[in-house]
């Protein structure tokens, strides 16, 4: 881990896709996005980001809703979800504690338990899900080298 900071995102056109159900769906589910986007001719701007609606109870993840979402290069037009789940909409900025995870994914909660903790000391709460942005290629990256900025959307209390 990193160190830990509060800043505020860019407000950007996303293309995103929405799933429900296990976490074990993300790879293909960035693939299809990717797909999405190219062919609909559009171009990402960094690389994939997660947003966690909800909370796994007792380590169960079948019914698990998040997205997956990908900044675009320029302005796009809004698109409700097509049938594959993707679409298109205007993310406006906001105010995040953020910090780097070094290694494999199933290790990042003792990470979020040092952020959640560190942005409490710092007088924040929590104001909405949280989010983790994949900044290594699993494909050509080990998973001990894994970076992943995971960040949580705060207020000032």
């Amino acid at each position: 881990m990193t160190d830990m900071t509060i800043k505020t995102t860019e407000t950007s056109d996303v293309a995103f896709i929405r799933m429900r159900g296990p976490y074990s769906q993300i790879p293909e589910a960035i693939k299809t996005l990717y797909i999405w986007v190219g062919m609909h001719m559009m171009q990402p701007m960094d690389m994939p980001t997660a947003v966690y609606y909800t909370v796994p109870e007792n380590g169960d993840d079948s019914n698990a809703q998040w997205e997956i979402f990908t900044p675009l290069k320029g302005e796009h037009p809004s698109r409700e979800p097509d049938k594959k789940g993707c679409g298109i909409r205007r993310r406006e900025a906001q105010l995040v504690a953020s910090t780097i995870h070094v290694g494999p994914y199933e290790t990042v909660g003792t990470t979020y338990e040092a952020l959640a903790e560190w942005m409490t000391e710092q007088g924040y709460r929590m104001s909405g899900p949280p989010e983790e942005s994949y900044l290594s290629d699993p494909k050509d990256t080990p998973p001990e080298e894994f970076l992943t900025e995971v960040r949580l959307p705060v207020e000032k209390v």
